[in-house]
């Protein structure tokens, strides 16, 4: 009974995305659905002390960090391709790339970690990020790529925030590694638009 209730909270989960058609549905679904299977998984262990096949194998918090790792993720490769098409700025340009090659990267070993846990990942960047990329195409030539700065500037910030609380707090140990992993990574991303920035003035 739990599994069907389960395999029909999925389906109305897509079904919900693709009537909305609202990227911001794809990252809410996830967080939805990961939490029916934490609940899930939850009551099967009370009733038999072991995770079901189809819980989730980690807590509600390690899970809500996964899929915000995978919205910003994927939202940094959507503006970087963007970027790589529109910057004017040579360095700009080259970060962008950076981005999308970096990033791509991250949101592969990711998922993998995700898979492997029954972790439901958003398939689409939110509704926030969306609009930041559709704002930043609208911008032309050099405001372009002031914005896109001060986006990856602000982002990374906020990335680097989400990934030490990750790297402190997540439960689970192969997220828990993944955060501290990244977070270099990220920080040197930071340092590196910072100082294109300084060089734009």
């Amino acid at each position: 009974m739990k599994k069907l209730s389960l395999i029909t909270m999925l389906a109305i989960a897509a079904l919900s995305f693709q009537s909305c058609g609202g990227a911001k549905d794809s990252k809410e679904a996830a967080d939805s659905t990961n939490a029916s299977k934490d609940s899930s998984t939850m009551a099967v262990k009370d009733t038999a002390g072991v995770t079901g096949a189809h819980g989730i194998a980690v807590d509600e918090n390690d899970a809500k960090f996964a899929t915000a790792a995978a919205n910003g993720g994927m939202a940094e490769v959507a503006v970087g391709q963007l970027a790589g098409e529109k910057a004017m700025n040579a360095k700009v340009k080259a970060f962008a790339a950076m981005m999308v090659t970096d990033h791509s990267k991250v949101n592969e070993e990711l998922m993998a970690i995700a898979k492997a846990k029954n972790i439901t990942l958003p398939s689409a960047p939110d509704e926030d990020h969306q609009k930041m990329k559709a704002d930043l195409a609208a911008k032309p030539g050099a405001d372009f790529d002031k914005a896109y700065v001060d986006a990856m500037i602000d982002g990374h910030k906020k990335t680097i925030s989400l990934f030490e609380d990750a790297a402190k707090n997540c439960k689970d140990a192969d997220l828990k590694a993944f955060a501290e992993k990244t977070l270099p990574t990220i920080k040197g991303h930071l340092t590196e638009i910072e100082g294109i920035k300084k060089g734009m003035k």
